[in-house]
């Protein structure tokens, strides 16, 4: 590693800071208008970002909530190392910025206009799209939306955390926990395999005769190693009570599923399971308004030009976050964020008629296998010659499989950091 985490999200902070203040302020005589569909981590990211940079702009935000559930650090929730409020952030901080609000869910984006649910028309000379994801429930048999109550995802915080949280409270000691995992791309990578720790983590603690089955749509996963590690060292894999049994594909890809019997189809071979608790992360793809405004390609994802992020299909239209295609990055809360600021820079730089300037990007992930023990990876990413995202070799790093049990502490504390100063830096 060429910096510790500490140092690298310092530096990586700074270095957004320093792009950002690059950027000219200019009134404008009449205010433009910049509407921002969806109110998560980038939308809110680029709300504020823009704004901060002219406040003369006009900046709504069209989001149904009254409050975001963040994704990161939910599986904490569904562990039992956190309460689902410690995860909640409103929007207070947001309005006290200057940001307006159109509570409601946005079903199209029209030219120059974003039209909602209720039957609003909200107007705009550039709009930003952090739609997040949506949930390809008919990729498997038998799983839908109402199956969800029963098999739920908890891929969205919030509702489907507590649900999720609440079944295994009520699992018997003994009982198997099965999760699934979906094929590339999806959001958060490292997520499913920290869930999967937390889980049993928990079991051992409260329900040490129960058992965690990862079942894998595919053959490999994010830190693959350095959780391996952690599950050898806290619950046992590799030897007769692991606590945690991985399937990769093509074994481990689920087929169907029958919410009332909780029971699962999977492999080639189609073998039936039973579990106690079934936790089914489906495929993915861009949210749905951005399918329903011929935003995303057929891959399911929105091509947008990596330096401003602006679509390729559909002109003053910016997609960030999970949603778009943005080169090397991950589908990540910090990816999320960092896109969020290049955007911002770059909207208020063509609403000025002023040059885009070059971006530079960050990705943060940090990822606690067991409590005290944290891992993450970091990232710097420029624009290359083709116009896609790349790494900048030599930057950034990964936790060493070697680290001290001190290291692996720290990690957590820098984690717990990491979050307070994304939700301050996003919505306060």
């Amino acid at each position: 590693m060429k910096m510790n985490r500490r140092d690298f999200v310092k530096a990586a902070s700074a270095a957004t800071a320093v792009g950002l203040a690059g950027v000219p302020h200019i009134a404008l005589a009449n205010a433009k208008k910049v509407v921002v569909v969806g109110g998560g981590t980038g939308g809110g990211t680029a709300a504020k970002y823009i704004k901060r940079l002219d406040s003369s702009i006009d900046v709504t935000i069209v989001e149904p909530n009254d409050a975001y559930y963040t994704c990161y650090f939910s599986n904490e929730v569904i562990g039992g190392e956190r309460d689902l409020d410690s995860i909640r952030v409103d929007y207070e901080g947001l309005k006290a910025n200057g940001i307006k609000f159109v509570k409601d869910s946005a079903t199209a984006i029209e030219k120059g206009v974003v039209k909602t649910a209720g039957g609003t028309d909200v107007p705009f000379d550039r709009c930003v799209v952090a739609p997040g994801i949506e949930l390809l429930y008919d990729k498997i048999e038998g799983y839908s939306a109402e199956a969800a109550q029963k098999i739920p995802h908890a891929w969205k915080a919030g509702e489907q955390t507590s649900n999720l949280r609440k079944q295994l409270e009520e699992m018997p000691d003994g009982g198997t926990f099965v999760m699934a995992a979906p094929p590339n791309p999806f959001r958060c990578p490292p997520g499913p395999y920290e869930r999967a720790s937390l889980v049993a983590n928990y079991f051992k603690h409260h329900k040490p005769k129960s058992k965690v089955i990862i079942l894998d749509a595919k053959q490999k996963f994010s830190k693959q190693g350095l959780f391996t590690q952690a599950w050898e060292k806290f619950y046992g894999y590799g030897t007769d009570d692991s606590m945690i049994d991985w399937n990769p594909a093509p074994d481990g890809k689920v087929v169907s599923v029958d919410p009332d019997g909780k029971k699962l189809v999977i492999g080639e071979l189609e073998d039936e399971m039973t579990a106690d608790v079934i936790n089914l992360i489906p495929p993915q793809r861009a949210g749905a308004v951005a399918q329903a405004s011929n935003l995303a390609d057929d891959s399911g994802w929105c091509p947008v030009d990596q330096k401003t992020f602006e679509s390729t299909l559909v002109p003053g239209v910016h997609v960030i976050g999970d949603a778009c295609i943005a080169g090397k990055m991950p589908k990540s809360g910090y990816a999320a964020n960092s896109q969020g600021k290049v955007c911002a820079a770059a909207v208020v730089a063509m609403l000025n008629e002023g040059e885009v300037g070059t971006p530079s990007y960050v990705n943060t992930c940090y990822s606690i296998p067991a409590p005290d023990w944290g891992i993450s990876v970091a990232a710097v990413y420029k624009l290359g010659a083709d116009g896609k995202i790349a790494g900048v070799p030599g930057a950034g790093g990964l936790t060493p499989m070697d680290a001290s049990e001190e290291a692996h502490r720290r990690e957590v504390e820098y984690a717990y950091s990491w979050y307070k100063n994304i939700v301050d830096d996003i919505f306060n």
